[in-house]
C-alpha cells in the first residue's frame, strides 16, 4: 500500500503585529511550523533558521528508523546557529523559536516538538491534541497547582520553558513515531490560531472542509475574526492512499519566505570580519524593514520589569516555585558571564519580591484566621451559656428526670445533661397523657420550677394501685375530714447517684 500526503501551508501577519515571526513549510515528506520570538530583535530570523535547517530533509530516500535522528540533528544545528547569531549581535540577544516537525517515510510518521506550537490529529471525526505545551502554566497544571480553567487565565500562561535558541545548552525535544493511517488529517499551528480559536471549532473546520488549503484558509480567517492578536500560521496535511498531492511543489510561508535571513547572515559575517561594519539594525533600515513597533510576540510576551529573555523569565518563575518547595535548582544561569550575572540579580530580586509579598499575604491570612476563630469560639461559648440557662422534664429509662440544657446536640457535643432522677412515681405508673408529655419534654425556666412540676403535676397523674383503692373504699371518711390520696404523696428523689445535683 502506497501512502502519500496532501498538504497546504498558510500564514498571516494578523491584525496587530508589524511583521510575521511565524514560519511554515509543507512538502511531500515533511511538514514544519515554527513560531519565532524576540520582538524586533529577530523572532522572524529564529523561525526562518529552524525551517531552513529542516527543509533539506524533505526527500523519499530516508528509512523510517533514520527519521528522528535526522530531524534531531537538524534542530540541534539550528539551535547552535541561533545561539551564535545572538552572541554576535546584542540586538539579537534572546531570539528563539518554537519548532514542530513531522516527517514521513513509508507508513511511518516521526515527530519532534519544542515550545507551545501544537499538532492536532483528526481521526474518525475526533480531534486530539498530539503535543503538550512546554509552558510554565502547563507545568503548573501537570503538577496539580492549577486547574485547566485557571491556566487559561493565568498571567504567565505564555511563558515558555523550552525553545530553540535563547540560551546555550542542549535542547530537550519531545520525540515520537506513529503510524501514517489513511484518512487521518493533521494540523500544525502557532498559538496565534490555537489561542483565539477553540479546539472544538478547529475540529469542526478540519472535519467539514475537504481541501487542506481551504481548511487552512478558513482557520486563519477565524483567527483574524477573533481579533488576530498574533501572527497565525496553519499547516494542514492529509494521509492518503495512492493519491499524491496534485500540488507537489513544497510550500514555504511566513518569515522563511522572505529574504531577511540572508541579509542578517551577511550582516553577521561582516561584523565578524570587521567590527566597524554596518550593524544589523543598519541593514534593517537599509532594506526598509522598520520593526520598531513589533513588540515581543504575544505568545511569548514577558514581564516588562524583570528578566528580558524567556529562559531568564522561566528561571525566575521556576526558582521561585522550587524555593517555596524547599528545593534548589531551576533554569541554569551562567555566572561567568557579566550579562548572566545581571540576569541572575534580576531573577533573585524578582523572586525575593514575590516571596516577600507571599509572606505578607500569609501573615494577613493568619491574623484574619485568628480573628475569625476567636469570633466563632466566642459565639459558641455564648450559645452554650444560653442553653445551660434552661431546664426540662423528661424520662430516663423508667424514671422521671430533670435535665439542664436543651435536647439537642452539635456533632458529638450534647447540649443537655441529667440533673435529678426520681424513682417514684415510676414512668409505668403514669397515665398515658403524662407519659406523652414527658416524651415530648416539658420546659421550665429554673430548676426549682422543674422540681415543683415533678412533685405536683407529674405525681398527680400517677395511677392508683388496686390495693390502695380497696382500702380507700372500705374506710369511711368523716364529713369535713380529708384522707390523703395515694397520689398526694410527694415524690422522693432517687437514692441512686445522679450526674449532677443542683439547688
Amino acid at each position: 500500500m502506497t501512502i502519500s500526503l496532501r498538504f497546504a501551508a498558510r500564514s498571516d501577519v494578523g491584525l496587530v503585529r508589524q511583521s510575521n515571526q511565524d514560519a511554515g513549510y509543507a512538502g511531500p515528506h515533511l511538514c514544519v511550523l515554527c513560531d519565532g520570538m524576540g520582538g524586533p530583535a529577530g523572532g522572524d530570523i529564529a523561525s526562518a533558521v529552524a525551517v531552513e535547517h529542516l527543509m533539506p530533509l524533505d526527500a523519499d530516500s530516508h528509512q523510517a528508523g533514520e527519521l528522528l535522528g535526522l530531524m534531531r540533528d537538524a534542530v540541534h544545528a539550528a539551535h547552535a546557529e541561533l545561539v551564535s547569531l545572538s552572541a554576535q549581535d546584542p540586538d539579537l540577544a534572546g531570539l528563539g523559536t518554537t519548532c514542530i516537525g513531522v516527517m514521513r517515510s513509508g507508513n511511518k510518521l516521526a515527530m519532534i516538538h519544542v515550545g507551545d506550537s501544537r499538532a492536532y490529529m483528526l481521526r474518525d471525526g475526533t480531534l486530539t491534541q498530539v503535543t503538550t505545551d512546554h509552558t510554565f502554566v502547563e507545568y503548573l497544571v501537570e503538577t496539580g497547582r492549577l486547574t485547566r480553567d485557571q491556566a487559561r487565565q493565568h498571567p504567565q500562561r505564555s511563558v515558555l520553558l523550552r525553545v530553540l535558541g535563547d540560551a546555550e545548552g542542549d535542547v530537550q525535544l519531545d520525540e515520537s513515531i506513529r503510524e501514517a493511517v489513511p484518512g487521518d488529517r493533521w494540523l500544525l499551528c502557532s498559538d496565534g490560531l490555537s489561542g483565539p480559536v477553540s479546539a472544538e471549532t478547529i475540529g469542526e473546520v478540519l472535519a467539514s472542509v475537504t481541501d487542506p488549503g481551504q481548511a487552512a484558509d478558513q482557520l486563519i480567517d477565524l483567527a483574524l475574526r477573533a481579533g488576530g492578536p498574533d501572527n497565525v500560521t496553519a499547516v494542514v496535511f492529509d494521509v492518503v492512499r495512492n493519491e499524491p498531492d496534485p500540488q507537489s511543489d513544497p510550500q514555504v510561508v511566513g518569515s522563511a519566505a522572505t529574504e531577511r535571513l540572508a541579509q542578517e547572515r551577511a550582516a553577521a559575517a561582516a561584523r565578524s570580519s570587521n567590527r566597524t561594519g554596518a550593524t544589523a539594525s543598519d541593514v534593517r533600515e537599509q532594506t526598509g524593514r522598520n520593526d520598531e513597533l513589533d513588540h515581543a510576540d504575544s505568545s511569548q510576551e514577558l514581564s516588562r520589569s524583570g528578566p528580558s529573555t524567556p529562559a531568564a523569565k522561566a528561571a525566575a518563575l521556576m526558582a521561585t516555585l522550587e524555593t517555596d518547595n524547599g528545593t534548589t535548582g531551576g533554569a541554569a544561569v551562567d555566572h561567568e558571564d557579566g550579562d548572566a550575572e545581571e540576569v541572575w540579580d534580576a531573577v533573585a530580586a524578582e523572586a525575593d519580591a514575590q516571596r516577600a509579598a507571599r509572606r505578607h499575604s500569609r501573615r494577613r491570612t493568619f491574623v484574619g484566621s485568628l480573628v475569625l476563630l476567636a469570633a466563632v469560639l466566642g459565639a459558641g461559648f455564648l450559645f452554650y451559656r444560653w442553653t445551660q440557662a434552661h431546664y426540662y422534664v423528661s424520662t430516663l429509662d423508667d424514671q422521671v428526670a430533670i435535665y439542664r440544657g436543651i435536647p439537642q446536640s452539635v456533632g458529638p457535643l450534647e447540649l443537655s445533661h441529667v440533673v435529678e432522677t426520681y424513682s417514684e412515681p415510676a414512668v409505668e405508673d403514669l397515665d398515658e397523657r403524662m407519659r406523652d408529655l414527658l416524651d415530648d419534654t416539658v420546659y421550665r425556666d429554673s430548676l426549682a420550677s422543674a422540681r415543683r412540676y415533678v412533685e405536683v403535676t407529674v405525681s398527680s397523674h400517677a395511677r392508683t394501685s388496686p390495693e390502695t383503692e380497696a382500702t380507700s373504699s372500705a374506710t369511711p371518711t368523716a364529713p369535713g375530714s380529708t384522707t390523703p390520696s395515694a397520689t398526694s404523696r410527694p415524690p422522693s428523689p432517687s437514692s441512686s447517684p445522679t450526674p449532677t445535683q443542683e439547688s
